[in-house]
């Protein structure tokens, strides 16, 4: 036997044993019935085991008996073998487990309790319900254990109920395959919903019209990397589109900020929103005429729907929980990370680093997925881009292998962005001669549905923010916005609010700021 398969069936005994202690000896939820006609309707139909694999495991059987004769089956039709009572002996002889699952007259007997496999699924399903039932009190009657023991650590004892509960949650998460006319029809109606609208994108804006040209918006469900080395700006950036997106657009954003507190978060959406210098803000020495502009213009930041989350060193586990209430709450439109190498994943029992970053990018994508709404996550640059040489602001350019600690994040993201300034190596021309002051290049470097572009945007350091910047490498305002387009056209147009996509943030737009 297997030792994988003795370590499942061991940890699923003990599973068993901790469920009937904590039913005070009741016997846990079970279908003995439904999983033998399962197994009967499998020895009689064949072909039935292709749906079944997709739903059962071994471990979903309550009866140990039955888990080997499944497991038995699964081995069968991973070697493309036909299943059937012969099959099935022969294989559970070879394993030494024939007798142990009562011999042959039992896999015989099996199929006498089943006339056809038509019910077959429906049953599956009723074993699998059963077995998320066992689990959840095998896990509550551990962490109630756990509980009474005053040698067991308590952020021990939370950080194990959390590994546990999300790897059940994750296994028990099954999407049924569909056909494709209905997901054309679907197509087709997003399509005719993009046409209606006034900003012509068919995703969340961003609130920078040269990024909404080439990406149409933020898509939903997808998983959005923005990277950079140290100082160049990721954290001003994002707070920039943040600020846009809830003022101008009425998008909800839920802002997860891992480095810094939400004050400080808050004072620099201040410093953005009033135009007053960041320094100025910081002392609080407003003469009487900024106070009056500060006064006018706090009032966007009040109404925006912006709700900002400061927890350091939040697990990805937390951030789903979180993500989860706000969006039913507050149907939030995006989701926004700062930054995505200070999370943790200790919870899902990483082996190293590397592995525990590619666990976080991939539950970052799952959660893009599942709430349907775009995941926009800040990562840092390894040193390498410190370490090139070359002549000019492409010296420094960086690249997709210069994402830090894992690969993983490259293959997960839908898109990858970086955010390059070479005045920030005193590189103060590009290669034309164009000086380099305040420009900042905002590279779309992967780019699943879409093209892959340079974005030039400028950045103001005293105000901590990013605004449209000009077209260094396009010759006129069609090329760059698009045919018949100037930026002040584009951006009346892609300014329009959001209530139809946001019904719950509808308040006048007369105090709105303009980009």
């Amino acid at each position: 036997m297997p030792q994988n398969n003795q370590t499942t069936r061991r940890r699923n005994t003990q599973t068993n044993e901790a469920a009937i202690a904590a039913l005070g000896g009741k016997m846990p939820p079970q279908d003995i019935d439904a999983e033998e006609s399962v197994l009967g309707a499998l020895l009689v139909e064949n072909d039935a085991m292709q749906e079944v694999v997709e739903i059962l495991l071994p471990e979903h059987f309550y009866k140990d008996e039955h888990q080997r004769i499944y497991n038995a089956m699964m081995t069968l039709n991973t070697v493309n073998s036909g299943i059937d009572i012969i099959t099935v002996c022969n294989e559970l002889a070879h394993t030494g487990e024939l007798e142990q699952v009562g011999g042959r007259a039992y896999i015989v007997d099996l199929t006498a309790k089943v006339a056809s496999a038509a019910n077959i699924i429906h049953h599956a399903r009723i074993i699998f319900q059963k077995y998320l039932q066992r689990s959840l009190i095998g896990i509550s009657s551990k962490i109630q254990r756990d509980a009474f023991d005053e040698t067991v650590d308590v952020d021990d004892l939370l950080e194990s109920a959390e590994s546990d509960l999300f790897n059940l949650t994750q296994g028990s998460v099954k999407k049924d395959v569909q056909n494709i006319t209905p997901v054309i029809d679907e197509a087709i109606r997003q399509m005719k919903e993009s046409a209606k609208r006034k900003d012509s994108l068919s995703g969340t804006p961003s609130g920078f019209v040269a990024i909404d040209r080439v990406t149409s918006g933020w898509q939903a469900a997808t998983l959005v990397i923005i990277a950079a080395r140290p100082a160049m700006g990721k954290t001003a950036f994002v707070l920039s589109m943040a600020r846009k997106m809830a003022i101008n657009h009425k998008v909800p954003i839920a802002l997860f900020s891992l480095e810094m507190s939400s004050v400080e978060l808050v004072k620099r959406l201040l410093v953005g929103e009033t135009e007053i210098k960041s320094d100025t803000i910081k002392s609080g020495r407003l003469t009487s005429e900024e106070w009056k502009i500060f006064d006018q213009r706090v009032e966007n930041l009040n109404r925006a729907p912006i709700f900002i989350d400061d927890t350091p060193g939040l697990s990805v586990f937390d951030l789903r929980s979180k993500a989860r209430i706000l969006y039913k709450k507050h149907k939030i439109g995006c989701i926004i990370i700062d930054y995505l190498q200070l999370m943790t994943a200790s919870a899902m029992r990483p082996g190293n680093r590397q592995e525990e970053v590619s666990m976080i990018s991939r539950s970052l994508k799952g959660l893009a997925k599942e709430l349907n709404i775009p995941v926009i996550a800040l990562s840092q640059l390894n040193r390498a881009v410190e370490q090139r040489t070359g002549d000019g602001a492409d010296g420094k350019r960086p690249q997709l292998a210069d994402l830090r600690e894992s690969g993983a994040i490259e293959q997960d993201a839908d898109m990858v962005c970086f955010i390059h300034r070479p005045e920030y190596y005193h590189i103060m021309e590009d290669s034309k001669g164009r000086s380099t002051k305040g420009q900042a290049l905002f590279i779309i470097a992967k780019h699943r549905s879409g093209g892959l572009e340079d974005i030039n945007l400028r950045f103001q350091p005293e105000l901590v923010r990013f605004e449209e910047g000009e077209a260094l490498d396009l010759q006129t305002p069609s090329e760059q916005y698009g045919q018949g387009m100037t930026p002040q056209t584009f951006t009346s147009k892609i300014g329009a609010t959001q209530e139809e996509n946001y019904p719950d943030f509808t308040a006048d737009n007369t105090d709105v700021l303009p980009y």
